[in-house]
């Protein structure tokens, strides 16, 4: 029998995905994202210094913190700065976060600068780093607009875009864009990061109560970059790129 998804999407269908941008006042770019039921506010926020490893070398950097609000899910999280700990999962999501806009974009064209990059979940249902990755480059995209119409660069340095999914087996059946209840109880979980070109950025791979072949692997990357491939056209719809915006990015 094949598995029925709940949501009535075919097995290789993404969820309904909506961008908006300049969700927030501040921040040089911030985007609220909506991928089903999962939200995510991400914003980038420009610092003129770097870190101390980077000091003096002109390359500026790319990084991220990411939160999931306390009732993002069915029960309360409690914060971290209640709780005195490191989340360590947030902690592994926000480096995926950080290498995976890294390399979006060339660091040596923003001087030495910092982007932050914030992804706070205020809405959990599956799917909360992979959204956060692709809301967050539509921030970061914004936020590098404004540098450059401030005269801050001379080119909007994205060397590609930049998108993120979750794919895995549930029941026996391989299909992207995993909900909760999906994820929960998939024998085979991962998460692709891909660029334009097809290239992979990060694949996240487990076998979480079975195996999966080399066979359903490709096959689990190939469903990945037909949905990160939706996701671009979303991003570039969102970003509506000026004629004169698009002749000084680098994609």
């Amino acid at each position: 029998m094949v598995y029925q998804r709940l949501d009535g999407r075919e097995h290789d269908e993404i969820r309904p995905m909506n961008i908006q941008r300049d969700f927030t006042m501040y921040a040089e770019g911030s985007v609220f994202i909506a991928s089903g039921n999962t939200q995510v506010i991400c914003t980038a926020s420009i610092e003129d210094k770097v870190p101390p490893f980077l000091k003096g070398t002109g390359q500026g950097w790319v990084t991220a913190e990411y939160a999931m609000l306390p009732r993002s899910t069915q029960i309360r999280i409690p914060r971290t700065t209640s709780k005195g700990t490191v989340n360590g999962r947030a902690s592994e999501i926000q480096r995926l976060i950080g290498r995976s806009l890294r390399a979006s974009i060339d660091l040596t064209a923003i001087g030495e600068r910092t982007i932050w990059i914030d992804c706070d979940v205020i809405q959990a249902d599956g799917g909360t780093r992979t959204a956060s990755i692709s809301g967050a480059f539509v921030a970061l995209v914004d936020a590098l607009r404004k540098l450059w119409s401030w005269g801050g660069i001379s080119c909007i340095p994205i060397r590609s875009f930049i998108g993120a999914v979750s794919v895995g087996k549930v029941e026996g059946e391989l299909m992207v864009d995993l909900t909760y209840l999906e994820d929960s109880s998939a024998e085979v979980d991962l998460n692709v990061v891909m660029d334009a070109q097809g290239n992979f950025v990060e694949v996240q791979g487990t076998g979480e109560t079975g195996t999966f072949s080399r066979m359903e692997l490709d096959r689990m990357l190939s469903i990945s970059e037909k949905a990160i491939r939706e996701i671009f056209n979303t991003q570039r719809r969102s970003l509506a790129l000026s004629d004169e915006e698009k002749a000084v990015i680098g994609v």
